[in-house]
């Protein structure tokens, strides 16, 4: 087996998704247009899409740290919206899109059709929201888009089994198809239900870091395997997984937590990179199998197959967002007014990604009676032209779009203040009990060492209103600021002073990686992460 295209995948992507974070295009865009452009190389290895690969292997994780980073009670509250985009649309736009390309593409059957729009349907549950931390979206809109990613694919992947069964001749019918939407939903929802309660109490008594971080390797893989055994959704399963263990991912042990983390955020970079470019680099596999199509003929199904797809999401958001107020007073009490900018950017944050193409190179080459399956490169095409539209022409203009409707910014201010409050609150309760244990004479301490405790809770306490002091007038830092920089060049002295020993052979290695981890924790302690 041949290692060195994937190597060479992972290597390039993550080369230019961090070249993508020193230029202002957003770095899926970035990987995709670098796919597209390498893929006419000479020498570049030939990519395809490998459906069992995307689905089982790659979508989750994705899943899983996605929603492990959304809050359940920002979900939770926008439910209504989150479910009028994840299920109504996608069943919306995979009706219209699939009567459209019917009536667009000649010979192409309707259950073809519908094939097509079952896979074009599902925005993608990565671009977006990549997008939308970017520039800044209002936490609400971010909300919707992150809960509709969560979920929309599971909706769209089972449209697509019912619209493939009457595709092939499998007799699907109207009552089956959603009979087996709901087995896949609710089966989903419960495998999850079942699996996460157990997953979280061995989350909670395994105590070793090391094997905490293989069991949350494995979670994603095991919930998905799970309800795909069982013929239900596998996403669902994820998802409901996923955001039960980040909610309570505080009762999980501070060593996990932190290498748990880190690690996450390595697997998530990696795959989302390696991903995108695998979009671009998809290109020449496409155009291959196009075959009779003419280019402009071709090219011409595209754009109106693109044009249907971007106009659906506008026909169905707007009727979203403002027929339940119409409908419901206790909509209209509960949930604030929204103005005609919400709704348009999220029909146009509707961007398509890898979830497509991988759906689309899963339709079978034949059909029972050992026919090809009807059009089945043009719906390839078709696919990855939608893909590619969404992701650059919506992807590309989406930030000036944002700053041209001119939302609110956040009121940082107000959230540092709720910030403070928040932490006083706990040093203060931490504060008392400390004065409690310290008055056990089990707890004895030298007057500095009980000292220092204070300290520490004081300076935690201090340090988020500070942030709301005056400026150095010198540098521009605020108070907190300077400590930090401060902190961190003793840190710095103190660790090259240990280099200086080891060399000398005053201390060995192992002593040196005691010291210096010694270090990292304090200088992790002193500075908080501000990405």
């Amino acid at each position: 087996m041949d290692v060195m295209p994937l190597l060479l995948l992972v290597a390039g992507s993550a080369a230019i998704a961090a070249a993508g974070r020193r230029v202002p295009v957003p770095a899926p865009l970035l990987l995709v247009a670098s796919g597209l452009a390498l893929s006419y190389v000479p020498g570049v290895p030939d990519y395809t899409l490998d459906p069992h690969v995307v689905l089982p292997l790659i979508l989750p994780p994705l899943l899983y740290t996605a929603a492990t980073d959304s809050s359940y009670l920002d979900l939770r509250a926008q439910v209504r919206p989150v479910a009028l985009l994840s299920v109504g649309y996608v069943l919306f736009a995979t009706f219209v899109v699939g009567c459209a390309a019917y009536l667009i593409v000649p010979g192409l059957p309707l259950t073809a059709a519908l094939v097509l729009g079952a896979v074009v349907a599902p925005p993608d549950a990565v671009a977006a929201t990549a997008v939308a931390r970017r520039v800044g979206l209002p936490s609400r809109i971010t909300t919707i888009l992150q809960g509709e990613s969560l979920v929309n694919d599971a909706t769209a992947i089972t449209a697509y089994k019912v619209a493939l069964a009457a595709a092939v001749g499998e007799g699907a019918t109207w009552a089956g198809g959603i009979g087996e939407f709901l087995i896949a939903a609710f089966g989903g929802v419960g495998v999850g239900l079942v699996l996460m309660v157990p997953i979280h109490w061995l989350r909670t008594h395994v105590r070793e870091p090391l094997l905490q971080n293989t069991l949350s390797l494995l979670i994603p893989f095991v919930a998905y395997a799970a309800a795909e055994q069982v013929h239900a959704s596998g996403v669902l399963a994820v998802v409901v997984v996923a955001l039960h263990l980040g909610h309570r991912a505080w009762e999980v042990d501070f060593a996990t937590r932190l290498q748990e983390e880190a690690v996450w955020k390595m697997v998530a970079f990696v795959l989302e990179s390696a991903v995108f470019a695998l979009i671009g680099l998809q290109l020449p596999v496409v155009l291959k199998g196009l075959g009779e199509y003419e280019g402009t003929q071709a090219a011409w199904y595209a754009l109106a197959v693109f044009l249907v797809v971007v106009a659906a999401r506008f026909v169905w958001s707007y009727p979203a967002t403002f027929l339940p107020r119409l409908l419901s007073a206790r909509v209209r009490e509960r949930e604030e007014n929204p103005t005609w900018k919400q709704p348009f950017v999220i029909a146009w944050a509707g961007m398509r990604g890898v979830v497509s193409l991988a759906i689309a190179f899963s339709i079978p080459l034949t059909v029972h009676s050992g026919e090809p399956f009807p059009e089945r490169n043009l719906v390839l095409f078709l696919t990855f032209t939608t893909v590619i539209g969404t992701l650059v022409v919506q992807g590309v203009t989406l930030p000036p779009l944002i700053r041209l409707l001119k939302f609110p910014p956040r009121d940082v201010q107000a959230e540092t203040l709720a910030e403070a409050n928040a932490q006083a609150q706990a040093s203060r309760v931490a504060e008392e009990r400390l004065d409690g244990l310290l008055t056990d004479e089990r707890n004895t301490l030298p007057a500095p060492l009980a000292d220092r405790l204070r300290t520490v809770l004081e300076r935690r306490r201090n340090a988020v209103w500070e942030r709301l002091g005056q400026a150095n007038p010198v540098t521009g830092e605020s108070v907190d600021d300077t400590y930090r920089r401060l902190s961190r060049e003793m840190i710095g002295v103190e660790r090259e002073v240990f280099v200086r020993l080891r060399d000398g052979r005053y201390i060995d290695d192992e002593m040196l990686r005691t010291l210096l981890r010694r270090l990292d924790l304090e200088e992790a302690a002193a500075y908080r992460e501000t990405a």
